[in-house]
């Protein structure tokens, strides 16, 4: 069970990202997407699902998104009403999207979840409900849901202080972390080092690390990655445009990338996952995906 992986911070915890559908989809629709979803994910051998709660992250970049921003359906019902409460899930939750009393229904009808709680994408943003008071939000009326938090190894490069952003999130509650999307390694290895100091020498509670990767297959895909903020080498960019099977050779790297992250973290004593997901709706990026996740699954065996 993935809240007993969680509660005893186990190693190689594997998890596949999921987006619900658009709010407005047309009902039979919705099944059928989550019919597919669960088709490919048979056999799979995860231990859970991440629904995300999309959020409009506009004003965190300057430049225009490169895909247009339409609101989804609630993670937790698309998992209960179309997933049918299939595999144990992470349910994302943008606190920032709801006011107090909303969240705080949420958790009341949710007291046996495992969640992730999102802040605003930017400073420029205005919170219905602060991440800092969701948090004691939780605490209160929610004792019993298992919550992580956010890791974004490229901030640690920019701020040199995310390990103790994920300390102070321990110390709010959190009980593990899932990363953005990783395509630089020495980034997410960095993080790792500090992080583990921290653990050693300032006795904050070790806890899994579940790293995010995603296969890219194309320059669109890529411009879209690094909208959001992923750190993406550019030597990975001219290797993609290089390539004759660009989907192939991102397998391979976030494959190697996930052996070296894997790795670190048992040499540090961290519990190091992964986090599969396919950042595009297109097909040939979600199979390559399916294909990430069972090459993952088998290096953790």
């Amino acid at each position: 069970m993935l809240r007993q992986k969680i509660k005893a911070n186990s190693a190689g915890i594997i998890l596949y990202g999921l987006t619900p559908p658009r709010i407005g989809t047309d009902f039979s629709k919705c099944e059928q997407i989550a019919k597919t979803q669960l088709e490919r994910l048979e056999n799979s051998g995860i231990d859970g699902l991440v629904i995300y709660d999309l959020q409009d992250e506009s004003n965190r970049n300057q430049n225009e998104r490169t895909f247009a921003f339409k609101d989804t359906i609630p993670p937790e019902i698309y998992h209960k009403n179309y997933l049918k409460n299939a595999y144990n899930a992470v349910i994302y939750k943008a606190v920032s999207k709801y006011n107090s009393n909303d969240l705080k229904e949420f958790l009341q009808n949710n007291n046996d979840l495992i969640s992730v709680f999102v802040g605003v994408s930017s400073k420029k943003d205005i919170p219905k409900t602060k991440l800092s008071d969701a948090y004691k939000i939780k605490a209160q009326v929610a004792p019993n849901i298992i919550l992580g938090g956010i890791c974004i190894p490229e901030r640690h490069i920019k701020k040199g202080d995310e390990d103790e952003r994920v300390a102070h999130k321990i110390a709010q509650g959190c009980e593990f972390f899932i990363t953005q999307a990783v395509y630089n390694p020495k980034n997410a290895i960095k993080f790792l080092d500090d992080y583990s100091y921290l653990c050693a020498y300032e006795n904050v509670p070790r806890v899994p690390i579940i790293f995010t990767l995603t296969p890219c297959g194309d320059l669109a895909t890529l411009s879209f990655m690094r909208w959001l903020g992923i750190d993406v080498p550019l030597s990975f960019q001219a290797a993609l445009n290089a390539s004759s099977n660009p989907l192939e050779m991102s397998i391979q790297t976030s494959l190697q990338s996930f052996k070296l992250l894997y790795d670190t973290g048992k040499k540090l004593g961290l519990s190091v996952g992964a986090n599969i997901e396919s950042i595009s709706a297109k097909k040939s990026e979600i199979d390559a995906s399916i294909r990430l996740l069972a090459l993952i699954k088998n290096q953790v065996l």
